[in-house]
């Protein structure tokens, strides 16, 4: 009891003092973490509003598909991503393995479903509802989706901080295709499993901390903005 309170207090006074290992940690977790999820929503909440709005062969298959993929297990990311990244595979050439660029490219892969799901639910409420006026008023699909867009802006919201939960809190893909090198691709996750595994607990307790402030954080800013737009 004794050396976990210690442990504790120890991480405390990492936290107060602002040691430079630990910001380095939670700055590169939250830059490619905001990084993969702003891509992702870049991505995945067209594809969600277009198939919300359009009918084609195959919609449904690429609806279930999506679906499925919100279960994908990060260490399959990661071992599909290094053989594609590694000086064998195809994109070797480009040199990304072991960067922070493919850290967040194994984030994006993992989030964009989670985007393009909870975009395609209210979107498809939202079409059934304004569809038909849209239709009248003769809106492009580019249109379509802006509107629904602007129609649908907590949607946008929670798609948003629902990818950027699950990048920030991701470590099985991310150990694999980075490789948790220090001061370059060490991430607070990354980093819990590697002190905790040496026994270095001061300093995974204060990042866990960290994580878990930031966690609280997203969920109380979701809770704050989703409230306000719901206002207006």
């Amino acid at each position: 009891m004794n050396d976990f309170a210690r442990s504790i207090g120890a991480a405390f006074s990492l936290i107060g003092e602002a040691d430079a290992e630990l910001l380095g940690i939670v700055g590169l977790s939250v830059r490619v973490s905001l990084t993969a999820s702003v891509i992702a929503l870049l991505i995945g909440a067209p594809i969600g509003a277009l198939l919300a709005i359009m009918r084609f062969r195959g919609r449904q298959v690429i609806i279930v598909l999506t679906n499925a993929l919100l279960g994908l297990p990060p260490v399959v990311v990661g071992l599909a991503l290094y053989l594609l990244l590694s000086r064998s595979g195809p994109l070797g050439v480009a040199g990304l393995l072991f960067t922070p660029a493919a850290m967040v490219i194994a984030q994006t892969l993992l989030a964009t479903p989670i985007v393009v799901a909870l975009v395609h639910r209210p979107a498809s409420l939202l079409w059934a509802e304004y569809g038909d006026l849209a239709r009248i008023d003769g809106l492009s699909a580019f249109r379509s989706v802006a509107l629904l867009f602007a129609l649908g802006r907590t949607s946008l919201l929670t798609a948003f901080l629902a990818a950027f939960g699950r990048a920030i809190a991701e470590v099985g893909a991310i150990i694999i295709v980075g490789g948790n090198i220090r001061g370059f691709t060490r991430t607070m996750t990354t980093a819990i499993a590697l002190e905790t595994s040496k026994g270095d607990l001061p300093l995974a307790l204060g990042l866990g901390l960290i994580l878990l402030a930031l966690s609280v954080a997203v969920s109380t800013v979701a809770f704050v903005l989703v409230g306000r737009v719901g206002e207006k």
